[in-house]
């Protein structure tokens, strides 16, 4: 299993509206940057992702899972692009915002601080795991 982190700009699709999707999920699509397609081509079956709010918030609200792996983006009238199929597990009772990140030294190689842009990104098990925390404890 692999974790990841998916942003989205919550006007436009939150983790609320993810979580009205249900069982099906929703194919997470539009998404036009090579290294954060690549990123959707390496996800699979059961991987775990942070649903990130950007823009609005730029915080970690919860968790999705992949149920379908990479396929065409019926978006993409060049089907160039992929998008993967994903559906809600969580939302967390604390958010973590990207102040909070940033400040735990622990976790501040992420692509979330160094590739700011970057839509889909990689975790790593460590990191998951204390962010995962973050999200279950206020402090």
């Amino acid at each position: 299993m692999q974790y990841w982190l998916l942003k989205s700009e919550p006007n436009v699709w939150s983790i609320d509206h993810q979580k009205k999707a249900g069982l099906k999920g929703v194919a997470w699509d539009g998404v036009r940057n090579y290294q954060a397609a690549n990123n959707l081509k390496k996800m699979k079956f059961g991987d775990l992702c942070f649903f990130y709010h950007s823009n609005i918030g730029k915080e970690i609200v919860g968790t999705v899972k992949v149920i379908k792996d990479s396929f065409i983006d019926k978006t993409d009238k060049k089907k160039r692009f992929v998008a993967v199929q994903v559906r809600f597990v969580e939302k967390f009772k604390y958010t973590i915002s990207l102040e909070k990140i940033k400040k735990n030294k622990d976790i501040s190689h992420l692509p979330l601080i160094k590739q700011s842009r970057l839509s889909v990104m990689p975790i790593d098990y460590k990191s998951w795991k204390i962010i995962y925390k973050m999200g279950k404890i206020n402090f």
